[in-house]
């Protein structure tokens, strides 16, 4: 009863059908393991149809996802120069480093996050019009100017790191024939979940985003939302030591280092 009460009350949005609104709920739900609370709540707002926390809650929900979404990606990015220094180089990062690191990752995304908010930029709904993002509906002087540095500084020079880092590495484990894991697939799922989405931005440029199919525009920033699910398989699941971890946190046994090791090779 509620459930029909809720498809009565609220129409389509335009472009979609029945179909689509379920699908890309569920899709967002799904989601909900890799960027939870921003997630969850696009889930709930696409199976009700309709945003239901007003314009200041729009521009939160935006600001929440664009942060979490920056930070992933240089979270990728300073993931690829560990690796690089710990296969590479043989040295690891210390804690210290570790830290101001990660701290500085955070205040340079709630930088070019929090933009927006103040005029530079702007979030604004989604097509579904059930979740918030950045605007590209525009395409005014005002989004011109901010999605170009933002998009070099938060995604061009992270791609450049992560592809040289995994080179270099890939390059290392050719010399000493012990690959340990596949080096193309981290920056090659950067591109599929990121590559939709920074080809839409950077269209809207200089074109008129909305010419595009409302469905279109909605499918780029559900696979960028997706990339955190699939860092959990790229860098969790794929790490001999996590795997490791899981297995012994699971049947209380350890997986001998070197076996774990041959297999990898």
């Amino acid at each position: 009863m509620c459930n029909n009460l809720i498809m009565s009350s609220y129409p389509l949005p335009e472009g979609f059908s029945e179909f689509d609104v379920f699908s890309l709920g569920s899709c967002l739900l799904v989601e909900d393991m890799g960027i939870s609370t921003n997630a969850t709540i696009a889930a709930f707002s696409s199976f009700l149809r309709y945003w239901p926390y007003g314009s200041e809650g729009c521009q939160t929900h935006g600001f929440h996802g664009f942060l979490t979404a920056l930070s992933s990606i240089h979270f990728i990015a300073a993931i690829a120069w560990d690796r690089y220094h710990q296969y590479c180089t043989r040295t690891k990062l210390q804690w210290s480093c570790v830290i101001t690191l990660a701290i500085f990752i955070w205040l340079f995304a709630a930088f070019w996050a929090s933009m927006p908010l103040i005029g530079w930029g702007e979030y604004d709904y989604e097509p579904l019009r059930t979740c918030c993002t950045l605007d590209m509906s525009k395409g005014d002087r005002n989004y011109v100017s901010y999605v170009i540095p933002m998009a070099i500084c938060n995604m061009g020079i992270q791609v450049l790191v992560v592809f040289s880092s995994y080179q270099s590495i890939g390059k290392k484990f050719m010399k000493t024939g012990q690959e340990r894991f596949n080096c193309t697939t981290p920056m090659k799922t950067l591109l599929f979940c990121w590559g939709p989405y920074g080809i839409l931005a950077f269209y809207a440029t200089v074109k008129n985003a909305n010419l595009l199919s409302p469905k279109l525009r909605m499918i780029a920033p559900i696979m960028a939302k997706a990339s955190p699910t699939f860092n959990v398989f790229v860098y969790a699941l794929g790490n001999e030591k996590y795997r490791g971890g899981i297995w012994q946190l699971l049947t209380g046994q350890k997986i001998d280092a070197q076996a774990t090791e041959n297999k990898s090779k």
